[in-house]
């Protein structure tokens, strides 16, 4: 759709808590420098939005998972600032890296032989630690294919660390033996959450990813993350319910009296899910306007009596304190960001 086409979502990014964040995150790393995983499309808000932010901030490692991330985020950084999680497949995405001088991040011997055979060069390396997911497991980290490598980061990942978990310090362990077998010019485990648990994780690279947009994965971060994403969602049509009258999909609402009812270009397409109507609300001004029946796919409906000067095409804030939704729905803060969709606009 042209930009020129007014939309009826929009979503105001706070830069200067984006930019903020990252600093913050940045001095809780200590003597480690702090990067930023943008995977997701900037975590559901934007590579081409948050990348240069975070680059004026002063982040120079970003982070992506797909191959198909690369470009919009490579338009904003330099030479040698970006790493790709997956890992090459095919011989297509070592050309590819190689061409964009991209680094990807080797998580297997197989990964590691294919970039080797394809001209190799600076990459980083995954270390499986005990997450299971990707990573070179422990009894590989001998072979004479990882050897070979140029390893700019050796890497791990935390499966716990958003929890008091004894898991933490086994990984951090591991990754300390494992790291005097391989090679490299620094290392880095701490996500956000393990940013929180100090300095011995640090090491001398953070990938912080949740904290930057808005999250807080540990209550030590509460005070420090501030929120980034505000939401909006227009309303489309105004109506008097009468009692009995009944809302939404299987009649799950029903007017015990009358009702002014709105109509709210809003729905689980753009991340709002039926999860969030139990309690869910949305507002105006310092109105709060309660869901009526369950949520659509495009649109849901609130109680907006609270709010009688409402007007067609007002715009209602869309609560987004992620730890606090989290709370209210059950989602997680990364599904809350992830899912936003692509249908707003973008406002700062």
């Amino acid at each position: 759709m042209s930009e020129t086409c007014p939309r009826t979502l929009r979503l105001r990014l706070d830069e200067a808590a984006l930019a903020g964040n990252w600093r913050t995150l940045d001095a809780l790393s200590g003597a480690a420098v702090a990067g930023a995983a943008v995977k997701a499309d900037g975590y559901g808000l934007g590579a081409q939005r948050v990348v240069p932010v975070l680059r004026a901030a002063g982040c120079r490692n970003f982070f992506v998972a797909h191959w198909s991330e690369v470009e919009p985020v490579l338009t904003h950084t330099g030479p040698g600032e970006l790493a790709v999680l997956h890992g090459p497949h095919v011989p297509e995405h070592v050309a590819f890296a190689r061409s964009r001088g991209v680094r990807p991040v080797i998580n297997s011997v197989r990964q590691a032989r294919l970039w080797l055979e394809g001209g190799g060069g600076a990459c980083d390396l995954m270390l499986d630690t005990g997450i299971n997911r990707l990573g070179l497991p422990p009894s590989e980290i001998g072979d004479e294919t990882i050897a070979r490598l140029e390893v700019e980061t050796l890497m791990s990942h935390l499966a716990s660390a958003d929890e008091d978990s004894a898991q933490n310090e086994a990984q951090r362990t591991l990754f300390c033996e494992l790291a005097g077998h391989v090679a490299h010019k620094r290392r880095s485990i701490a996500n956000s959450a393990g940013i929180a648990l100090g300095a011995a994780y640090a090491f001398d690279l953070t990938r912080p990813g949740l904290a930057l947009y808005g999250g807080v994965p540990r209550p030590e971060l509460a005070d420090a993350i501030r929120q980034v994403a505000f939401p909006q969602a227009a309303v489309i049509q105004l109506r008097d319910l009468h009692r009995g009258d009944r809302v939404g999909y299987n009649a799950a609402w029903t007017a015990e009296q009358p009702t002014r009812a709105a109509t709210v270009s809003l729905g689980y397409a753009d991340g709002f899910l039926r999860s969030r109507a139990a309690q869910g609300a949305l507002q105006f001004r310092d109105a709060e306007l309660p869901l009526l029946g369950k949520i659509s796919m495009d649109m849901v409906v609130v109680d907006c009596s609270a709010a009688p000067e409402l007007a067609e095409g007002d715009w209602l804030d869309v609560p987004f304190d992620l730890p606090e939704v989290a709370r209210q729905t059950g989602m997680s803060q990364y599904e809350l960001l992830t899912t936003l969709g692509n249908r707003f606009s973008a406002i700062n």
